[in-house]
């Protein structure tokens, strides 16, 4: 059985990130005005340093800003945002998962490897409230996250449905893209990649209820996209308390994806002695996929 071989990261630059205070979830998601804070970084005039372009999907004309991350993980870590105000508590709609993997196929046509990440709700990691879909750069020798390694290999029944990679610590939930996907053309892609994101909201919502001490309000979770799958993973709190220092760890869809973020030595220390399996399955929930799903996955 594959195990999954967690990065730790190092970033001081999150030393400076806002918190989580900054970020203020309203408790109806359609209900956004409360959540727009008076300075939005997201909003024009954009800074000229970190503004890269514009797009606008062709079927819904919605606009999109493309920024450079403030407080990079790594060097071309960048942002899809929502041209107009929308809040980070609601789900991405068609439109926006559409162009996310099109940018994804786009960078690997031109020889770059990237993967895209969103952070749903107030107990998801999240730090602004204007939705925003994260891109992160891989290196050439690397296949994907690392949690894509165990999708890679994960043994499934049923190619179209979704699965769970059960050795992990936490509820998660996958599906898996046919082959050709990204020749699709738009509508069909649209189509397919909506019908995938709700299967596997509808399972992490299942989860999120068999849960009795879930915190009232709406629910956060993490979505990771690559060009081969689409994961989610609940979410019951944004910060673990590390046992060592006392100190609140932040987790957004990063550690999810198999890259932990620590924002100085003497955190990156506490992180390895307590474990991440520990911190992960901590923020996270407790698996129910046995009773939720048939074909849940073994990895060869």
């Amino acid at each position: 059985m594959i195990g999954l071989q967690y990065q730790i990261r190092l970033c001081p630059a999150l030393q400076k990130k806002p918190t989580k205070d900054t970020y203020e979830a309203s408790p109806s998601q359609s209900d956004t005005t409360n959540e727009k804070k008076d300075f939005d970084p997201f909003t024009p005039p954009y800074n000229e340093k970190l503004y890269v372009g514009e797009l606008i999907d062709e079927e819904s004309l919605e606009e999109f800003v493309i920024l450079l991350n403030k407080y990079s993980v790594v060097p071309h870590h960048f942002l899809m945002v929502t041209k107009e105000f929308k809040s980070q508590a609601s789900p991405p709609m068609p439109a926006e998962l559409v162009q996310a993997y099109l940018l994804l196929s786009a960078a690997r046509k031109s020889g770059r490897k990237f993967f895209s990440f969103y952070n749903c709700g107030k107990n998801s990691g999240a730090s602004q409230a204007h939705k925003h879909i994260q891109f992160l750069p891989l290196l050439d020798n690397e296949y994907g996250p690392p949690i894509e390694i165990l999708a890679k290999n994960a043994q499934i029944q049923f190619p179209d449905r979704p699965f769970s990679l059960d050795q992990l610590s936490y509820a998660n939930h996958c599906y898996r893209f046919p082959p050709g996907l990204d020749a699709y053309n738009l509508p069909d892609l649209e189509s397919f990649l909506a019908s995938a994101f709700l299967q596997i909201l509808d399972l992490a919502i299942s989860t999120i209820r068999h849960d009795p001490d879930y915190p009232v309000g709406s629910p956060s979770y993490n979505v990771i996209l690559t060009l081969e799958h689409m994961h989610i993973v609940p979410r019951c709190k944004e910060d673990h308390t590390l046992e060592e220092t006392g100190d609140k760890l932040s987790v957004n869809a990063l550690g999810y994806a198999g890259m932990l973020l620590v924002k100085s030595e003497e955190e990156l220390e506490a992180v390895k002695r307590e474990g991440t399996r520990k911190i992960l399955r901590d923020v996270g929930l407790e698996s129910v996929h046995h009773i939720q799903i048939e074909g849940s996955s073994q990895c060869s």
